[in-house]
């Protein structure tokens, strides 16, 4: 099985996912999509894209769900990738040393080289982060578009993830999340960004921020409502009833 590096850097390069403003318009998966079939993980396949078999591999997805009921209710899109975690079992788990995480920056990579299709990786992530492309026969992820960010013949303002610079709603922040001086992480500490799953103990580079309480037109004024997650199940009318629920809510979904 692959070993963690021991002699690592503080630098955690990864992305701070704002849910309260992201529309949904899957701009992050197409322009990732658009980005890695011609870089570093390239290419991302696909298979009988306009037929009824339609299949392929996609680096970043999204997910919508129906959170809340009557006047609070809302809709939250939940864009999902690899989270890049620090003490990631998609590693731990390889039996080749394909899949490993970098010392000098913590980012989560596959050397399709060594990759064996083996799908260990994929069983061992919590949040369905990893993508098999049956054409190749290798597990594919999210690089944080190494081949962007360290690439200097780009200007500095465009050395970020495709998925970061085509967000058109300012959604998604790429940084230093080691550094608690940095942009990411002062917005983590404002608005209290969330690891996804951190009872897993994977310990998520890679941050949320909630959805702000939505107020109702009867209470324009005083505090806010809490938001009131639904289940999958119930749909909008049914969910958790408790303040805080809606991460337990996405913690649940995304395990099954």
């Amino acid at each position: 099985m692959t070993s963690l590096p021991t002699d690592r850097s503080n630098k955690r390069l990864g992305l701070v996912i704002d849910l309260d403003v992201c529309v949904g318009c899957h701009a992050c998966a197409v322009s990732c999509k658009e980005w890695n079939t011609g870089g570093h993980p390239a290419p991302l396949t696909d298979t009988d894209p306009y037929g009824r078999g339609v299949d392929g591999v996609w680096l970043n997805r999204v997910h919508s769900f129906e959170a809340g009921e009557g006047a609070a209710g809302r809709t939250v899109h939940f864009p999902r990738s690899c989270l890049h975690c620090e003490a990631p079992a998609c590693v731990t788990v390889c039996p080749t040393g394909a899949s490993y995480k970098r010392a000098e920056d913590g980012i989560v990579l596959v050397d399709e080289d060594l990759c064996i299709g083996c799908k260990l990786c994929s069983w061992a992530c919590p949040y369905g982060a990893r993508e098999y492309d049956g054409d190749t026969g290798t597990m594919k992820k999210c690089t944080l578009c190494i081949d962007r960010i360290y690439n200097e013949t780009l200007e500095p303002e465009d050395r970020a993830p495709a998925c970061v610079k085509a967000c058109p709603a300012g959604a998604r922040h790429f940084g230093d999340l080691g550094d608690p001086g940095s942009p990411v992480s002062e917005l983590v500490r404002e608005r209290g960004g969330y690891d996804l799953m951190p009872e897993m103990g994977y310990r998520p580079t890679n941050k949320y921020l909630p959805p702000r309480p939505r107020k109702t037109r009867a209470a324009d004024i005083g505090a806010p409502e809490a938001l009131t997650p639904a289940s999958r199940e119930g749909g909008a009318g049914g969910g958790a009833d408790e303040a805080g629920g809606f991460w337990r809510w996405v913690d649940r979904a995304l395990s099954r």
